[in-house]
C-alpha cells in the first residue's frame, strides 16, 4: 500500500494568511500517527514567481517525508528552480519521476509561461513516454500536473484548463500501468475520468472555489485549507480522502 498526501495553490505571496493557512496544512500533516510515504504538491506554490516566495515555500515544505512538486501558472520556472530545487535557473519545462513506495509518480509541467491555460509539450510529453516505458510492467504509475484536461463546469477554471489533452491520452493509451491522473488548480476538490482513468482534483489551500449553484462570488476565503489523502492499494486500486485542516 502506497499513501500520499496532495496539496495544490498555495499561491504565497509573503502575506500572513498564506503563510499561516499553508504551515497549518504542513504541521497537520508532520504530526499524522502513520507519516505519508511522500506528499504531492501541485502546483502554484507561489503567487508572483519570485525568489522570496520559493524560499519561503522551502521552509514551509521541509518535512520529514519526500515532498514532490511540479510548477502552476502562477509559478516562474528560473526562480522555481533556483530557490526552490537548488538548481540552475532554466525556462525549460521542470519534469521530475519519482519512485515511492513501489510506485512511480510523474510530476509533469504543464504550464505555458505567461499563461493561465496549460499545455503538456512535445519534450514533455515525450519525457513522459520514455519514463513510463522503462518502467516494469508490474509498476503502478501516477501522472501529476497542475491543470485538469476535463471541464469541471466552472467558468473559471474550465477557460483555463490543460489544451491539446488528447495528446496526453494518446500517450496513456499505451501505457496500461498509469493508475490515475491528478492534478489541482482548480481550488475544489473533484472526481472525474480522463482517458479511462480516474481523474483526482486536489483542494486548494489558499482559498475555496464556490460552485455555481452556490452563489456568485467565485472566492470563497472562509473555508479552511484542503488537502487529499490517496491510498493505493497493492491491487491497483486508487482511493482518495478529502480533509479540511481547521
Amino acid at each position: 500500500m502506497t499513501l500520499l498526501a496532495q496539496i495544490s495553490d498555495l499561491h504565497l505571496d509573503g502575506s500572513t494568511r498564506a503563510t499561516r493557512r499553508a504551515t497549518r496544512v504542513m504541521d497537520y500533516l508532520r504530526t499524522l500517527p502513520r507519516p505519508v510515504d511522500a506528499l504531492l504538491v501541485t502546483g502554484d506554490i507561489a503567487d508572483h514567481g519570485t525568489e522570496a516566495e520559493y524560499e519561503e515555500a522551502a521552509r514551509i515544505l521541509d518535512a520529514p517525508f519526500p515532498v514532490l512538486m511540479c510548477p502552476g501558472n502562477h509559478d516562474a520556472r528560473p526562480a522555481y528552480r533556483k530557490a526552490l530545487l537548488g538548481e540552475a535557473p532554466g525556462d525549460g519545462p521542470v519534469n521530475r519521476a519519482h519512485l515511492i513506495a513501489g510506485t512511480a509518480i510523474l510530476m509533469c509541467d504543464a504550464t505555458i509561461p505567461g499563461r493561465d491555460e496549460g499545455r503538456l509539450d512535445a519534450e514533455t510529453l515525450t519525457w513522459i513516454d520514455a519514463t513510463l516505458s522503462a518502467l516494469p510492467q508490474d509498476t503502478p504509475a501516477l501522472i501529476a500536473f497542475h491543470q485538469p484536461p476535463v471541464e469541471l463546469h466552472h467558468p473559471l477554471p474550465d477557460s483555463c484548463m490543460l489544451e491539446e489533452p488528447g495528446a496526453l491520452a494518446d500517450v496513456l493509451a499505451a501505457h496500461p500501468q498509469v493508475v490515475a491522473v491528478l492534478t489541482g488548480h482548480a481550488h475544489t476538490a473533484a472526481a472525474s475520468a480522463f482517458a479511462g482513468r480516474p481523474l483526482i482534483v486536489g483542494p486548494a489551500v489558499t482559498w475555496t472555489l464556490r460552485l455555481p449553484w452556490e452563489g456568485d462570488r467565485a472566492a470563497d476565503l472562509d473555508q479552511p485549507p484542503g488537502l487529499a489523502f490517496h491510498v493505493l492499494s497493492d491491487d491497483r486500486r486508487l482511493t482518495t480522502h478529502y480533509r479540511v485542516v481547521l
